[in-house]
């Protein structure tokens, strides 16, 4: 049996919904953390189960815990938090305040800021690579992507890292959200106000453009192969299947209503989406979901590579405003660490 749990922000209730999963189609809503007002952005989980969110109307993150699924502390950050970056090793922690044009670091063993970098206007959310060396920040007001070298923080000097470059997106484009490819040779980007994602080669910072018929993009992930980039468009309600290496879009996938956050379950191959939409504004072929809900559709029912055949689909009802959704193996937690943090839960009830 596996031990899954997804973990939905949900913006409007001020909660982060917990969903449980032991196999396929079989889920369960388990709690609702309450978190700061107005969360966003997808938790960040340490290895040990130490979950992060962003209060973005409360300049705090709070931190949850994967198993006794409460909130353990808030910790000050910057005006407007909304995206975050975990580096290798969990020591660290990157957030965006997009009300301050920042980049706080936070220091997950004194659980405090302890340094801010300037940025352009409303950054938002970001992607650390595997090495910890790289951060990219979507600057939304100003249209780039800040490229910063954080291998400063590998020494424990936050004071060392700077901005190497301003990739340029479009002004207009809003770059929202992005995700590093597996292979780490591409970065894919989101852009609300723009029918394309630009596509950044990591080695050159050469930028492309792929043209995903609407706009309204949102969140970026990827097929259990590396093959495929999957980003959601909000304004369309589906999400569009990118070929890694020919950069041509292959399908189309419709989900539910305005689709943002998205993660993949690379043990059985299906993607869960949050349906943000506040009120339903589906179209034929679209699965008939409720607003405030996980689309999860089954990668392996129908090809991502041609637009052929109908995936199959569930949905489980979550919290008001989901805006991103992670997944926590409670099962990669070692015996001790999961009997300590029940044991405070339950010295608090």
């Amino acid at each position: 049996m596996r031990n899954i749990q997804f973990f939905s922000t949900d913006t409007d209730d001020g909660v982060v919904s917990v969903v449980a999963k032991t196999g396929p189609g079989e889920h369960r809503r388990v709690a609702q953390i309450s978190v700061g007002n107005a969360p966003r952005g997808g938790v960040k989980f340490t290895a040990d189960g130490r979950g992060f969110v962003c209060n973005t109307s409360q300049n705090t993150i709070s931190e949850i815990d994967a198993v006794a699924l409460d909130e353990v502390r808030r910790i000050e950050v910057g005006h407007g938090p909304r995206g975050q970056g975990l580096l290798p090793g969990d020591k660290y922690l990157l957030v965006s305040n997009s009300g301050s044009n920042t980049v706080s670091v936070v220091d997950l063993e004194l659980n405090v800021e302890v340094h801010q970098i300037p940025t352009g206007r409303d950054p938002r959310h970001m992607g650390v690579n595997k090495a910890g060396t790289i951060a990219y920040i979507c600057v939304w007001g100003d249209g780039y992507i800040s490229k910063l070298d954080i291998s400063a923080l590998a020494d424990g000097n936050p004071q060392g890292v700077v901005e190497l470059a301003q990739i340029p997106v479009d002004r207009e484009a809003h770059p929202y959200s992005l995700g590093i490819d597996p292979s780490a040779r591409r970065v894919f980007v989101a852009n609300t106000q723009a029918s394309y994602v630009t596509v950044i080669d990591v080695a050159t910072d050469e930028t492309h453009r792929v043209d995903v018929g609407s706009t309204g993009g949102r969140g970026v992930a990827f097929s259990p192969d590396g093959a495929y980039a999957l980003v959601t468009v909000e304004n369309s309600s589906t999400i569009a299947v990118i070929d890694v290496e020919t950069l041509r879009v292959t399908r189309q996938i419709p989900t539910g209503s305005g689709p943002r956050g998205l993660v993949v379950d690379q043990g059985d191959e299906t993607v869960y989406v949050t349906n943000f939409a506040r009120a339903g504004m589906m179209s034929a072929g679209h699965p008939d979901f409720a607003p405030n809900s996980l689309t999860m559709v089954d990668l392996t029912s129908a090809p991502l590579d041609r637009d052929e055949g109908v995936f199959t689909y569930e949905e489980v009802t979550v919290g008001y405003g989901p805006c991103s959704v992670v997944m926590f193996d409670l099962d990669t937690l070692d015996e001790d660490d999961r009997a300590r943090r029940l044991s405070r839960a339950d010295a608090q009830a």
